[in-house]
């Protein structure tokens, strides 16, 4: 599950703020349990146990099945989430100006792509899944989430500096998780991104979440696919590349600052990774943030 500092969060950090939720939701990462279990383990009514998983439902931490008991049909909860990610507001340079270009996740122009796959939109399927033949289909313009197993998909961004730009940092970001068949919340994935040919770093996905929908996640879309991904900040700086604030290379923004015309973002699962787990990039209409692909290049001088 992945978090933001807004509103639409505060039921799960609600939720989290109970000593008594918390010990739940430690007993129930090692089993199911009904409510009579969990009452007996917290030393609490049924009742008031009953309340406590009404509020941890309603903000998607667990969920309930009822199933033929002893004595007739009992209640059983579930955890629904084994990872809750916090995602803080950017912090904003505003000592640099800057060119923001958002990018389709189907306005791909070059790729190489294995099953499992496939792309759609946000009202259907594109063609049939598992076939790399779809992603020539015309509709592939319009999709906004797609997804391999190994290979990759390119990108080319126009550049926006002038002649009297001087480029100080590069952000590409993204909504991203890793690519099982359905889905599995625990499934790590080396996914490398290249710039211009260049290598900026890998970074390793957790999983392809479904432990609940995606804020943004169609009606029609299965419950139990991918919903959402994590959203991923790469920043190329002048010491190096920055992935959510963690450093993964000594690439510098002075090894594009001479390159001009277009932007060539590369996507991959390589054969050769240790964690080969699959790509999904989410786009508007999709996954838990509205957006597509965010390509930002800040610059300095007159604009």
């Amino acid at each position: 599950m992945q978090l933001d500092i807004s509103e639409a969060s505060i039921p799960v950090y609600e939720v989290l703020a109970s000593p008594t939720r918390i010990k739940m939701i430690q007993l129930l990462s090692k089993k199911k349990m009904n409510i009579k279990e969990l009452a007996k383990e917290l030393n609490i009514s049924s009742a008031i146990v009953s309340r406590h998983v009404q509020r941890m439902s309603e903000a998607g931490l667990v969920k309930t099945e009822v199933v033929p008991g002893k004595s007739g049909l009992q209640k059983v909860v579930i955890l629904k989430v084994d990872h809750i990610e916090i995602q803080f507001p950017q912090k904003i340079y505003s000592a640099y100006e800057s060119y923001l270009q958002e990018i389709p996740v189907g306005h791909y122009y070059d790729f190489d792509v294995h099953p499992t796959c496939g792309l759609a939109t946000t009202t259907h399927t594109i063609g049939e899944y598992d076939n790399p033949n779809y992603f020539m289909d015309p509709e592939k313009n319009q999709a906004a989430i797609l997804w391999f197993t190994k290979g990759f998909i390119a990108y080319r961004i126009p550049s926006l500096l002038k002649e009297r730009d001087t480029l100080e940092m590069i952000d590409i970001v993204l909504e991203v998780s890793s690519e099982f068949p359905y889905s599995n919340n625990v499934w790590p994935s080396d996914i490398t991104f290249s710039l211009n040919g260049r290598e900026l770093c890998t970074w390793t996905s957790p999983g392809d979440f479904s432990d609940t929908r995606g804020r943004y996640t169609p009606e029609w879309w299965s419950n139990d696919t991918n919903q959402y991904g994590i959203l991923l900040t790469i920043r190329i700086t002048n010491v190096g590349v920055y992935v959510d604030g963690k450093k993964l290379s000594n690439i510098s923004i002075d090894h594009f600052r001479e390159d001009i015309g277009m932007w060539d973002l590369k996507i991959e699962v390589k054969e050769t990774a240790q964690n080969v787990g699959g790509v999904t990039l989410y786009g508007k209409g999709f996954g838990n943030y509205d957006q597509n692909i965010n390509f930002v290049t800040y610059y300095s001088g007159e604009g």
